[in-house]
């Protein structure tokens, strides 16, 4: 296959998947359709099935897509480098990118959608929770053992104490989005003092276990 035709494969492909992902946003999965992501995308409904064999498949791809697009951006699909960064600087860096990234009313209709879908696509909510909540407490976890072995943090168990953070940064603002939609989410000012709030509690803590 030469060049110009794997550009235009590929080109025809995330407008797809960007077609498909605004129409399951608004209409949820049992709402959407294949003619509809075809409209949206400007192309035929067979060039839709030649990249995706059917409904599921491409819901399946979106969800994906989304999850592992926001892990991109918040920076957890990279090591980190923590040279010359305190502990405080480091988490409050991280939460506040979490927040900012995570809180947005695309991200949270893909987390509702795929909460009411759970029984229909089981592996779709292990791939939320591995690429979202999953990674982000990997990345913490990593983050306090290091920060153990310099004697910033005194922490036995850094998974545990990674996952306390990661849920006190995010269970508050998430809650409120579930369950009060758009208008529920944090403006990003408030999302900063929040995540300023949750390290100081976090590092009172952490500074001081045996």
């Amino acid at each position: 296959m030469s060049n110009g035709a794997e550009t235009r494969i590929r080109r025809s492909r995330e407008k797809i998947l960007a077609a498909a992902e605004e129409v399951f946003l608004h209409h949820g999965f049992l709402g959407a359709n294949m003619d509809s992501v075809a409209d949206k995308a400007g192309v035929s409904k067979q060039t839709v099935y030649a990249h995706c064999k059917s409904k599921e498949a491409l819901f399946v791809l979106v969800v994906e897509r989304m999850t592992g697009g926001a892990a991109k951006d918040i920076g957890e699909d990279v090591e980190d480098d923590f040279e010359g960064l305190s502990a405080e600087r480091f988490f409050l860096e991280a939460a506040t990118d979490q927040l900012i990234v995570v809180m947005t009313p695309r991200l949270m209709r893909l987390r509702r959608m795929v909460i009411g879908e759970v029984e229909r696509f089981p592996d779709l909510g292990r791939s939320l929770h591995d690429n979202g909540a999953g990674r982000s407490i990997a990345r913490y976890a990593r983050a306090i053992g290091h920060y153990t072995k310099t004697g910033e943090l005194h922490c036995d168990d850094p998974y545990s104490a990674a996952t306390h953070f990661n849920w006190l940064v995010m269970g508050g603002p998430t809650n409120a989005a579930m369950f009060l939609g758009d208008a529920g989410i944090p403006s990003n000012a408030d999302l900063k003092d929040h995540a300023r709030e949750c390290v100081r509690i976090f590092l009172a803590a952490f500074s001081e276990c045996a």
